[in-house]
């Protein structure tokens, strides 16, 4: 099992409210995938967009089916504050500030949930996947995407040439996924996974993308020491040499799932 610090998760993305926007082009490329396979025939009734972040899915899921009510759910109360702003005076949407481990709402009162590169940061999915199930009407829809193992792998490869302690958060593999879903009796799993590679003027401009969608390193027990500007100039220079003189990349391993209750 893979042990978040969640006081430092909800501190990051609550830091990462005002620039998350300007930099998360990944992640709207990914939810507007998410959207594209919705089957808007039977989008209905009250839909819960978990880790709805500054509210790019929750605008969309509107668009789709304007007599949607929505939560919007996050851990982190800026970037409710910042999806709120973007979205004014819509009665449509409620927004809730919780901790997917522990959804505040009732058994069977939700049609449909969707998550767009959030579920990754639950650390036990065998609860989370329980409390998505708790709260779904039966027959109910779970639509999300997370990331996988590959994620980051070139800069995990580059910090440990540079010492042994954990830098680069871990992903669960699909088969885990599939697993824990079941176990949480879930049916109809579908599971696709697409790797993305985009490119980056140099290692710190793409070390300033993970930091402004507040994506930081946040496993319980990792190094609790400053990384010394020594330690960061290592780290730059293996990954530039791994990447042999061609662009700056970085993989992003997006696995997207579906499931009925």
């Amino acid at each position: 099992m893979l042990i978040l610090d969640k006081a430092k998760l909800r501190q990051s993305f609550s830091a990462a409210s005002t620039s998350y926007d300007g930099v998360a082009g990944l992640q709207r490329t990914v939810g507007k995938s998410l959207l594209a396979a919705i089957d808007t025939a039977n989008l209905s009734g009250t839909v819960l967009d978990i880790g709805c972040g500054t509210g790019f899915l929750t605008g969309g899921l509107l668009a789709l089916s304007p007599g949607l009510s929505v939560i919007a759910l996050d851990i982190a109360l800026p970037m409710l504050q910042t999806a709120q702003r973007k979205l004014p005076g819509n009665a449509s949407v409620h927004y809730v500030c919780a901790d997917a481990d522990a959804l505040p709402l009732a058994e069977r009162s939700i049609d449909h949930v969707f998550s767009n590169l959030a579920l990754q940061w639950c650390s036990r999915p065998a609860t989370v996947f329980n409390e998505i199930r708790r709260v779904l009407k039966p027959g109910g829809q779970l639509a999300y995407s997370t990331f996988g193992p590959q994620t980051l792998q070139e800069l995990k490869a580059a910090w440990e040439q540079v010492d042994s302690y954990s830098h680069v958060n871990e992903f669960y593999r699909p088969e885990e996924l599939r697993r824990f879903l079941r176990q949480a009796g879930f049916i109809d799993i579908s599971i696709d996974s697409q790797s993305y590679l985009p490119c980056y003027e140099s290692v710190p401009a793409l070390m300033r993308e993970l930091k402004g969608i507040g994506a930081h390193n946040v496993l319980a027990g990792r190094n609790r020491h400053i990384t010394t500007k020594t330690a960061m100039h290592n780290m730059i220079a293996a990954y530039q040499r791994a990447c042999a003189g061609s662009a700056i990349t970085a993989t992003f391993d997006v696995i997207t799932v579906a499931a009925t209750r």
